[in-house]
């Protein structure tokens, strides 16, 4: 297993003249990554949902420019491999 890293913080205060020794441990890499993930996958599904909105109102208003400048920024959410 990863050794976790410490890092130590140094604070004098005014009221107690002596030092605060504060510890801090960093983030597992999976823990870091997951969450990077999800967000990545929240932001998606947003912008994805915002867009076809956008395109339905364009068509419900019945227009085409927007229609088609939102349909090519929405092809890249439906592409697949």
């Amino acid at each position: 297993m990863k050794k976790h890293k410490v890092s130590y913080q140094l604070k004098v205060f005014n009221m107690n003249p002596k030092p605060v020794l504060k510890a801090r441990r960093e983030i597992p890499y999976e823990i870091r990554l997951a969450s990077q993930l999800v967000l990545d996958d929240l932001c998606f599904t947003w912008n994805k949902a915002r867009l076809e909105e956008e395109i339905n109102q364009s068509i419900d208003e019945d227009n085409k420019e927007a229609f088609k400048a939102l349909s090519k920024t929405y092809n890249s959410y439906i592409w697949e491999s």
